[in-house]
């Protein structure tokens, strides 16, 4: 059988995991959202949730007409002055709209789908604490099978259409689907940044006012900020998030199907990975099944049955890929080298899945609180404030070796065994591409399960809000302890997927840094990329730069928006008589704080998403594609460490706090609580905000760099 007649593959995974979300949910709305007052409280976090989404929604869309009008004219216009082609190929301008449309998609349907849960949740955990679980989980599942599906779906279609109805060459077709890559990428950054300045602003300013100064509960409805923290949870760590590991999924898949070509493996190194993804969907399918907890059970009880769905996913994924990868090089094009690299490819591909599940456990080692790191940070606060805020941040610095060491031996495993090992001994450059199509595979991998991997991450946010749902309705203090241990649970499996997110994409950075060298080298010629080249190195600088102004603007926006939120919520318990005491009739005006939230995110996010988009093309200009090449090479690098360390220092004083909050420590409104309260106020936007949103800043940085190749070879001052 021709591999190219296998398209119809990919057509049936993206449907079998869009059906599969909308089986969950259907399933997910069969449930009661409770009492009255539960409902109401659920309307008013999806009435906030919708505001801020329509109004983030119309500034990326009106940033993405921009966008789209630029790159038709960089395309077109040469062609109507006479030149023989444009500075971008035709198709680019519209792989770009539909790559952040779809992104846009998946972030709406994953936050209307946990702003119909989180009530449904509170009502089920008074029932049991397995019931709540897996309602929550299907929650988080439904965005993880729709982003997976999407991306199989969209890049099908798009190699289908480039190559059998345009019949393209492959060089077009590759930078096409990186451009769609782009797309997708620079919409993801909007709404990582956007929804998280809105979800730490209203958390911080919620906590500091309410636990911290007025000394209440947290959820406490007498908090006029506390729908805004729920609003919040829903468009930042859900519909933020679902955009961002669409992207991470997509621009794996774009980055290893752009190498293919270089690497001479045709249509057969298209659909390899396309193949994964799909065996990857289906996995997870069955993977989903398995998730279920007893009652009464402990962090570390519910923490393996979440392990045993994805670790029976990623088993039945590494044993499936098998016979696919052996079918797909014994039937690829004559003299493309992959049947003699199959098993390279194989074992690429297992090094892919190990290095995910090695950066999973060390990521929830340092951030369980049910692991000795995130006990003795939560023992510090004996000592006070302080040696809690030095502990935390040298628990994240030593935190991020370990993933720093496994992506960086994985990757150069990846290359070796699946080709790249003869490039020392022929310094053939096709040699080369296919050691980094093992590496592009090795991100695949990685994200074939990332369907569960996500569900598991993504029903933390819905935890979180019923837990508050069940506070302000009053339900029996065992509901709030079953959705306190769901959200316990939610922080630590939220940072475990995003170091998942967060390593993958260094993988698929390097894949894209080096489909930049060979694209740049056919429009420029041969680039002179030793270290010590005045442009790479200043390069360099220049992109370690852009890391940590990244990181200031991030904070900076989320501490000017929780200040403006601490103000407000000040103003009220000063302004309206009996709030803070209590009395009946006496309401907060919650919709000031949702306006306060989302005014400030969608200002403040504009500087780090332009910062993140003009970086490659300025530095282009100015220092020339060898310099660009040396900006990638630190956004890769001190941008994946960078974001290692604020997700771990961020979750382990979020769980440090739940530790305490759990009666440990002398419990809930002791001087230990109070510590921990301060660091998890830190870290919240670390690991919430800036933390994970490297991986947008990863795929945004090096998908414009190759889009804008044509731009840096036509102005360059090099």
């Amino acid at each position: 059988m021709a591999i190219e007649n296998l398209f119809w593959v990919g057509y049936v995974g993206a449907a079998a995991g869009i059906l599969f979300a909308i089986l969950q949910i259907r399933k997910v709305f069969t449930f009661s959202e409770g009492n009255e007052t539960m409902v109401k409280i659920a309307q008013a976090i999806r009435t906030g949730a919708n505001a801020f989404m329509k109004r983030m929604y119309t500034t990326v869309g009106i940033f993405l007409g921009v966008m789209f009008v630029i790159l038709l004219l960089l395309a077109y216009v040469p062609l109507f002055m006479g030149h023989e082609r444009g500075l971008l190929n035709p198709f680019i301008p519209f792989a770009f709209l539909t790559g952040g449309f779809f992104t846009a998609l998946c972030g709406y349907i994953g936050m209307k789908v946990s702003t119909n849960t989180n009530a449904r949740t509170a009502w089920a955990a008074s029932e049991s604490l397995n019931k709540a679980l897996r309602i929550a989980f299907s929650s988080g599942s439904v965005m993880g099978f729709m982003v997976n599906g999407l991306a199989i779906l969209e890049l099908t279609t798009w190699y289908l259409v480039l190559r059998y109805v345009f019949r393209v060459d492959d060089q077009t077709i590759a930078t096409t689907i990186v451009t769609f890559g782009m797309g997708v990428a620079v919409v993801a950054v909007f709404a990582r940044v956007g929804g998280g300045i809105f979800t730490k602003a209203a958390d911080v300013g919620a906590d500091l006012v309410g636990k911290v100064e007025a000394g209440i509960p947290e959820d406490d409805p007498r908090n006029p900020a506390v729908i805004a923290d729920n609003v919040g949870d829903n468009v930042g760590d859900v519909a933020g998030m679902g955009a961002d590991l669409h992207e991470s999924n997509s621009n794996a898949l774009v980055a290893t199907i752009s190498i293919s070509f270089a690497a001479g493996y045709g249509v057969a190194g298209f659909m390899l990975p396309i193949l994964l993804s799909v065996v990857g969907v289906l996995a997870s399918i069955i993977g989903t099944f398995f998730v279920r907890t007893k009652e009464q059970a402990d962090q570390k009880m519910l923490l393996n049955s979440l392990r045993k769905g994805v670790y029976i996913a990623g088993i039945i994924a590494a044993i499936a890929t098998l016979p696919i990868i052996m079918f797909v090089a014994n039937n690829a094009p004559a003299g493309s080298m992959m049947a003699e690299n199959a098993w390279g490819l194989y074992g690429a591909i297992l090094v892919g899945i190990a290095a995910g599940f090695v950066v999973s456990y060390l990521t929830e080692y340092y951030t369980s609180d049910a692991s000795q790191p995130t006990v003795d940070l939560a023992h510090s606060s004996n000592s006070g404030t302080a040696p809690l805020m030095i502990g935390g941040l040298g628990l994240g610095f030593r935190s991020a070796a370990g993933p720093l060491l496994t992506v960086g031996a994985g990757a150069i495993i990846s290359f070796v065994i699946s080709g790249g090992f003869r490039y020392y001994a022929t310094g053939a450059e096709l040699h080369f591409n296919t050691g980094l199509y093992g590496i592009g595979l090795a991100a695949v991998a990685m994200l074939a399960t990332n369907a569960i991997i996500l569900a598991t991450d993504a029903f933390g946010p819905v935890a979180d809000n019923a837990g508050g749902i069940a506070q302000m309705a009053h339900l029996p203090e065992e509901v709030r302890e079953r959705t306190d241990a769901l959200d316990a649970l939610g922080n630590t499996t939220a940072a475990t997927g995003k170091g998942f997110a967060i390593a993958s994409n260094a993988f698929t950075g390097l894949a894209l840094l080096v489909s930049y060298v060979n694209i740049a080298q056919m429009e420029i010629g041969v680039l002179n990329l030793s270290i010590v080249n005045p442009p790479v190195l200043v390069g360099f600088f220049a992109g370690t730069a852009v890391v940590f102004l990244f990181a200031a603007l991030c904070m900076s926006a989320v501490q000017k928006a929780a200040q403006s939120i601490v103000t407000e919520v000040r103003r009220q318990f000063r302004e309206i008589k009996g709030l803070l005491e209590g009395k009946p009739g006496v309401e907060a005006d919650y919709g000031t704080c949702v306006d306060i939230c989302t005014r400030g995110a969608l200002k403040e996010m504009i500087a780090p998403a332009l910062l993140v988009i003009l970086g490659p093309i300025v530095t282009g200009v100015l220092l020339g594609a060898a310099g660009v090449v040396g900006y990638l090479g630190a956004i890769i690098v001190v941008g994946f460490s960078m974001a290692a360390f604020m997700l771990n220092s961020g979750g382990a004083w979020d769980n440090a706090k739940k530790y305490i909050e759990k009666g440990n420590l002398n419990g809930k409104g002791s001087d230990n609580h109070k510590a921990a309260v301060i660091g998890d106020t830190v870290g919240d936007p670390l690991k919430d905000t800036a933390g994970p949103s490297y991986n947008c800043v990863i795929t945004v940085s090096c998908t414009v760099a190759i889009v804008f190749i044509g731009v840096t070879a036509a102005l360059s001052l090099f």
